[in-house]
């Protein structure tokens, strides 16, 4: 009965001074895989509006049925979005959208911290994707 007392408290000896395994999370931030599919964003162009040209592919491919577009078209032919819309609440970031984009417009970054107090907040619209850009953070 004392010998498998003595072979746990060893056991707990020897991990009480070893290196921790945790993270102090909210003040260091856990390395994500290259391949992480994080919350979207929209590459923007050098007029600091979206690349996408409403082409309807991200629409067309989603298999939670997240995304929302409206297109308009400029009398050149050019389309671009009126209205764009992800709800990440639908959302099983799965990339289709990003793989199916000609102009790879849309990208999935690499945050995983996304929270807010009501829903209506977590649906993405074309000035919150263009906001979410990690390279002009």
């Amino acid at each position: 009965m004392i010998i498998p007392l003595l072979k746990g408290l060893r056991l707990t000896f020897t991990r009480l001074f070893s290196r921790p395994v945790t993270i102090q999370y909210p003040e260091q931030k856990r390395e994500v895989a290259p391949r992480w599919r994080g919350v979207h964003y929209f590459e923007g162009n050098e007029k600091g509006d979206t690349c996408c040209v409403a082409c309807g592919l991200c629409v067309t491919i989603c298999p939670s049925q997240c995304i929302r577009l409206v297109a308009r078209e400029l009398e050149g032919g050019e389309r671009y979005p009126e209205f764009y819309e992800i709800n990440t609440v639908r959302c099983i970031y799965c990339g289709y959208c990003a793989e199916a984009c000609p102009v790879n417009a849309i990208k999935l970054g690499g945050n995983y911290e996304f929270v807010d107090y009501r829903r209506d907040d977590l649906v993405l619209d074309k000035e919150r994707l263009l906001a979410n850009n990690p390279q002009e953070v």
